[in-house]
């Protein structure tokens, strides 16, 4: 016979109350199993003990412990009493119906005799055990429901007793306590796993401001960056802009993201101007979630395309904004405490590095001038007192050619030879070379005094090895633009690669010479080389060119520089 729902609530049937000594002993393993609920942290090992100690304080056949979740089914749902066989032939968990849809829509508790009999029982699905009595209670806190307790089957009378449903609320009482501990033990962890998490990614984002403090390449490296940082807090696109040096100009350099435009209208704000401006001004970490107010510094699609914040950094160096990073979302978003430090070390590292690059070619132009200045004070104290000597002795000449001829010639020939001499120098200077040095010496005899002089000059240690084949493919012009060649890149590696060790070596293969100067110093960006060495790698390059070789430079930062000069044997072309 079917009831109504509120018959069921009003009809209950009688109980007999425990009998004193029954109530001490149900009280004492209450007492037990709370005190056991409390042993495991884990949000899955406490939901076990209290399916467990609700079947043993009630002696029910079956217990089982359901978490319900937003939408109206369950996230959990651990059972007791069943044998692996038994919960195979289940083929599936509750859905969130029946009786248990009604405590979890209602929140209170239900003790009935028969399931079947209950005017929401849905049955059971095929395979399941039959059940009879039942008692449902509720596990919540503050008025908040964490859960239900489910217990059937009574083992040791026809239907659950008043004194269980007691026992079993006040379990409950204890059980919300305890997933509350864990539940916030288990927020915990996540906590510390998502700072592990985010303080490896600050390594990263350290790693890529550590490459931007060696860097004078700084748009490729703030590109990588900023794609990192886009990454990291999920934004859809990001920009930088760098102050102009000496002014207040704030100029994109970099964008990144899901578009293929920035979001910018323009290309660049002053301090104070628009939001970029704000950010250069304030000198810290800023959000705005209203851009409407921004609309006239956006391009139109942005606001239509949903974009709803934007997140500006200020880059710093020496207490001094250089930069701006800005992040664009879609919809609203709120910045956390520590999303703000982070971004802040962002800031900091990131300006950083564009200081420093900033720096680096400050003093290269300066090294650049004091080398000017070095080589003209070479050329007053050297040449030009030499070409002015020879100026008096032409002058004496003048005086001389008719009283004594044969003197006058004497003379003469010697100031031909004085400005001969001058003019080897003055190309001596203009190529940082001194070719004198290799006039009547093979190729081995040449490059092997190369290395003892830079071995002696440098202190490095020199590697060198020549193939007794390149001596005798060598010759002519080929031989003097190789040992020049030698010169200018171990004249390169003294003065830029902070090197220890130097391999020079010189082979034959396939009918070509092969030689190759490798050093293991702080190397160099190639797309930089003509700001890094001046002229020197474009004056060995034309060497090998002229000659009809090949001319190759390998290297990066950290990794040394590799010089490789590719010649056909018995090169014999000329230089113009």
């Amino acid at each position: 016979m079917k009831m109504s729902v509120d018959q069921y609530h009003r009809d209950q049937v009688p109980e007999r109350i425990f009998e004193s000594g029954d109530s001490h002993s149900g009280m004492r393993s209450l007492h037990k199993a709370t005190l056991s609920l409390y042993t495991d942290l884990s949000l899955d090992g406490v939901l076990r003990r209290i399916t467990v100690a609700a079947r043993e304080l009630s002696n029910a056949k079956y217990a089982a412990l359901g978490i319900p979740n937003e939408k109206g089914g369950l996230d959990f749902f651990i059972t007791d009493g069943m044998s692996e066989k038994e919960m195979q032939r289940i083929p599936h968990l509750p859905v969130g119906k029946g009786l248990i849809g009604e405590m979890i829509k209602w929140g209170d508790s239900i003790r009935i005799p028969e399931i079947s009999d209950h005017p929401k029982a849905i049955g059971f699905p095929p395979g399941h055990p039959k059940m009879h009595s039942f008692l449902g209670i509720p596990i919540s806190a503050y008025g908040r429901p964490l859960g239900q307790i489910y217990l059937t089957d009574k083992q040791d009378a026809p239907c659950f007793t008043e004194n269980d449903q007691r026992l079993i609320e006040m379990l409950a009482g204890h059980a919300a306590a305890a997933i509350e501990n864990a539940r916030l033990y288990r927020q915990v962890i996540k906590n510390e796993a998502e700072l592990t998490q985010r303080n490896e990614e600050l390594e990263l984002i350290h790693d890529l401001t550590s490459a931007l403090s060696g860097s004078i390449r700084l748009e490729g490296l703030l590109g990588e960056m900023l794609e990192r940082v886009i990454a990291l807090f999920s934004a859809q696109s990001g920009d930088i802009f760098i102050v102009e040096e000496g002014g207040d100009q704030f100029n994109l350099v970099v964008h990144r993201g899901q578009e293929d435009l920035t979001i910018w209208e323009r290309k660049g704000f002053r301090i104070g101007e628009g939001f970029i401006g704000a950010v250069a001004r304030l000198g810290d970490v800023a959000w705005k979630n209203d851009l409407e107010d921004e609309a006239e510094y956006l391009q139109e699609s942005v606001l239509e395309a949903g974009y709803g914040t934007l997140i500006g950094v200020p880059l710093i160096s020496r207490g001094q904004v250089v930069g701006v990073l800005s992040l664009t979302f879609l919809g609203a978003r709120i910045v956390s405490e520590r999303e703000v430090g982070l971004l802040e070390a962002v800031g900091a590292g990131v300006g950083l590095g564009i200081e420093n690059a900033r720096l680096i070619r400050q003093a290269r132009r300066l090294a650049v001038l004091e080398e000017r200045e070095r080589i003209g004070m070479d050329l007053h104290d050297g040449i030009i007192q030499s070409i002015y000597a020879i100026g008096l002795t032409l002058d004496s000449i003048r005086l001389l050619i008719r009283e004594n001829p044969d003197e006058a010639v004497t003379h003469l020939e010697k100031a031909i030879d004085g400005l001969n001499a001058n003019i080897r120098d003055i190309r001596s200077y203009i190529l940082d070379l001194q070719p004198s040095q290799f006039k009547g010496k093979g190729f081995a005899q040449g490059l092997s005094r190369l290395s003892q002089e830079f071995k002696a000059n440098s202190r490095m240690e020199v590697d060198l090895r020549i193939e007794p084949e390149v001596i005798s493919d060598l010759e002519g012009d080929g031989c003097e633009a190789l040992l020049l060649i030698a010169q200018e890149a171990l004249a390169n590696v003294a003065k830029h690669s902070k090197a220890t060790k130097v391999w020079l070596s010189a082979r034959n293969m396939d009918e070509r010479i092969y030689m190759q100067i490798i050093d293991n110093g702080q190397g160099f960006e190639l797309d930089q080389e003509t700001e890094l060495l001046g002229h020197g790698l474009s004056n060995m390059a034309q060497r090998a060119r002229r000659i009809g070789g090949e001319f190759e430079t390998v290297s990066s930062p950290g990794e040394g520089t590799t010089i490789t000069v590719r010649l056909k044997a018995n090169s014999n072309s000329k230089e113009s």
